[in-house]
């Protein structure tokens, strides 16, 4: 091979792996080094340099004199005949494992970057612990903890994604993703609302369960612009698009307020709201709503408050209107008063078990407290059964009795009227 020949190799290798000649060539003259001390004869130490417009290598070879220094410099550029099959191979071998090192530092410093950032993926491979996405130069890893519960997505489906951190692996850089972080939400936003590239809006919060809904609170720098209207879009448009990417995902759109208890309002929409109190030191809102606006404001299964609360940082109770007049604390009724008995469980140094010491110096082991706690189950659940009997039977009795009566009733409705018959039949007679 030639030195133009070996020119144009060099470029096309650097471009087919997506490096700069300069990288490939200095993995290149590291690869010479090692096949060189693969020599019989080879030098104590050799510097290996290449002239990059001839492609000529030289070598200048050094001993090493007791004191550690380099000396006896001279050159040792050995021919091709001279450099072995055993410095063949160790040559191919370095210079792959040197082409690989610097496509995965490139890889690496890509995307170490863009921590935070968005990427669309190819699903390549699903299972029970993680998603493979293909992100063409590289990959990345969807673990099952940051995947939204119930999503499954098809192989080869487009999918985006959250980057929430690149490692350094000795297999190369491994990039991790995420669907359920909140970030993920602001960047789709980013990419469908041009206010909020440009920062005219701002996303100043956003609470997130994943697969089942969201609240985001909007700011715009411009009070010409409406923040909430301009994520919703034309007839929704631009929200819609993100509620897609998220497979259905309900997304709530609050105006964000420097007012916390307008903001706490505000936050617990669609309910509507009385009024909000802020506690002294600012960390809890008690909310009062209208009866028929309790369920609504706090939500299925306590949804909707709990995602107010992530948005406003604050404590939310919620009352009824009712409940506040009548003073019943946030929560319903008071709650049934608890006595705990006093002691602590230690273990027998003998037995090894577990024993419940009372206050009152009484001792009992686990396993008779275990039984006891079975026996009181078991009585509790025959008195519960007793009066099941006989509240049964007691309206069965109610029952009967009530059946006899009708009875006594309509045997006693013919005699009389017979009676009123014959009384009737005299009354004529003796009119007659």
């Amino acid at each position: 091979m030639t030195n133009l020949d070996m020119s144009e190799a060099i470029s096309m290798l650097a471009e087919s792996k997506g490096l700069t000649e300069d990288q490939l060539l200095h993995v290149l003259v590291d690869a010479l080094k090692s096949a060189y001390k693969r020599r019989e004869d080879a030098a104590d130490e050799v510097v290996v340099s290449v002239d990059p417009d001839t492609m000529e290598f030289f070598y200048t070879a050094y001993d090493i004199d007791e004191d550690g220094n380099w000396v006896n410099e001279r050159d040792d550029t050995p021919k091709k005949e001279e450099m072995g099959r055993i410095a063949a191979t160790t040559f191919r071998q370095v210079m792959s494992q040197g082409i690989r090192q610097v496509e995965s530092d490139r890889k690496f410093e890509e995307y170490a970057n863009r921590e935070g950032d968005i990427v669309t993926g190819i699903i390549q491979r699903t299972d029970a612990r993680y998603t493979l996405l293909d992100l063409g130069r590289a990959e990345a890893l969807l673990p099952q903890a940051e995947q939204v519960p119930f999503e499954r997505p098809a192989q080869g489906e487009r999918q985006k994604a959250y980057i929430v951190e690149v490692r350094r692996t000795p297999k190369g850089p491994q990039i991790v993703v995420s669907r359920t972080h909140p970030g993920l939400i602001k960047r789709l936003f980013e990419l469908e609302v041009p206010e909020i590239a440009e920062g005219i809006v701002e996303i100043k919060a956003c609470a997130r369960e994943p697969g089942h809904r969201t609240k985001i609170s909007v700011w715009s720098n411009d009070h010409n612009v409406d923040p909430v209207g301009a994520c919703v879009g034309a007839r929704g448009g631009r929200v819609r698009m993100v509620v897609n990417e998220m497979r259905g995902e309900k997304i709530d759109i609050v105006p964000f307020s420097e007012d916390l208890p307008d903001f706490v309002a505000k936050a617990l929409s669609p309910a509507k709201v009385t009024q909000v109190i802020i506690s002294d030191d600012g960390t809890q809102a008690d909310v009062i709503v209208p009866d028929h606006q309790l369920s609504l404001a706090i939500g299925r299964e306590g949804q909707n408050a709990r995602l107010a609360a992530r948005l406003t940082g604050v404590r939310v109770d919620i009352r009824s209107e009712t409940q506040f007049a009548e003073g019943i604390p946030s929560g319903g009724r008071d709650e049934e008063v608890v006595d705990y008995a006093d002691g602590q469980w230690v273990a027998n140094t003998e037995t090894g078990e577990m024993e419940w010491h009372a206050s009152d110096g009484t001792v009992i082991s686990e396993s008779a407290w275990q039984d006891q706690q079975a026996a009181e189950a078991a009585a509790q659940r025959q008195a519960n059964r007793d009066a099941e009997d006989a509240a049964i039977a007691a309206e069965a009795a109610g029952t009967s009795s009530g059946a006899e009566q009708d009875s006594n009733d309509g045997d006693a409705a013919p005699a009389d009227e017979a009676g009123t018959d014959t009384d009737t039949s005299e009354k004529d007679g003796s009119s007659d």
